[in-house]
């Protein structure tokens, strides 16, 4: 099995030198002549902050290639082994499952948080929760509520739900035993973009809906919490794996039944250690998640070109030029 998934890797990526080699000589920009390969999941709306750094890497003289993709399992396995060199889009604690089998801190450099607070959970349009009184995943197990989100008339709930490969699925798969809702509710997987885009249809029509979302991400700006929809609680805690024993509660007492994820830049950690400007770069890049969520909104609005997103990059860039100046001053002090 772990001769297949090389050679897949292997199939998918640029293999070439990623750059663990020595610094540059004195007077060289740190990264000259080192190049680097970015990665990221089939989410498109994870280019804009993957680009961010790739245009940090580039001041410090890096030759970023163009980015690969490839979904997060694979891709940490792939940033382990050296076949590429950061992910910019790692999810924690939501990933750390694909951290560990990759190898963990012996060869992934894992430090600091590009985007904080993220939130991910269960949402139904705010008329149908107003209307029936419901506030609970746990309410769907009552066969008459799990069918007022039935939209194939199969007489159970259809929860748009996480695309396989991306973790949250894992979760959800987990909870649907936990909290006894298979025979009422069922997991629709698929294209993530195709099932919310059917959602979101349907909630424009006034039907009811029933979804899984995270955030920052451009779908709460469609449908926006506390206004036209609602995060359902869940009726206790229950995570898979390593995070069985996990308290999901946020610190408001709400529980939506995920913790709150920090997203991380993962990088090679034999890179990192021949590359202390970039190992410094990665643990201070920081973007909010406001301006993710504003970026995805673009591109869901149609602005979704690759020539789109660079001039994304560059107005952020441009908006923020003291503290990414900033980045680059660190990095390259890191390296003298």
């Amino acid at each position: 099995m772990k001769i297949k998934l090389r050679s897949i890797i292997a199939a998918a990526l640029v293999s070439a030198s990623v750059g663990f080699g020595g610094n540059a000589v004195a007077g060289e920009l740190p990264g000259k002549g080192v190049s680097v390969q970015p990665l990221k999941s089939s989410i498109a709306e994870e280019t804009f902050q993957t680009m961010i750094v790739m245009r940090a890497l580039e001041k410090l003289g890096y030759d970023v290639q163009p980015i690969k993709e490839i979904e997060y399992a694979a891709g940490h396995v792939a940033i382990a082994n050296g076949d590429a060199t950061f992910l910019a889009d790692h999810w924690d604690p939501l990933h750390v499952d694909f951290y560990n089998n990759a190898g963990g801190a012996e060869k992934l450099f894992r430090e600091g948080t590009y985007s904080g607070n993220a939130l991910q959970g269960y949402l139904i349009d705010k008329a149908t929760a107003d209307k029936h009184g419901i506030n609970n995943l746990g309410q769907l197990k009552d066969p008459n509520i799990a069918r007022l989100f039935d939209a194939d008339d199969d007489g159970k709930a259809d929860l748009a739900g996480c695309t396989p490969g991306w973790g949250c699925e894992k979760v959800i798969e987990h909870q649907l035993d936990a909290f006894e809702l298979r025979d009422t509710v069922t997991h629709k997987q698929g294209s993530y973009s195709a099932i919310i885009a059917d959602t979101i249809a349907r909630f424009k029509q006034g039907e009811p809906v029933l979804y899984y979302t995270w955030t920052p991400y451009w779908v709460s700006g469609v449908m926006v919490p506390g206004k036209d929809v609602i995060w359902l609680q869940v009726p206790f805690s229950s995570l898979p794996g390593e995070r069985k024993n996990v308290d999901t509660t946020l610190p408001d007492g709400s529980n939506y039944g995920f913790q709150a994820n920090n997203q991380r830049i993962v990088a090679n950690k034999a890179f990192t250690d021949a590359h202390p400007d970039a190992a410094k770069l990665f643990s201070i890049m920081q973007v909010s998640s406001n301006a993710i969520s504003a970026q995805n909104l673009r591109m869901r609005d149609g602005e979704k070109s690759a020539k789109d997103i660079e001039r994304h990059v560059d107005a952020w860039i441009k908006a923020n030029q003291a503290r990414f100046d900033g980045w680059i001053e660190a990095a390259l002090q890191a390296a003298r």
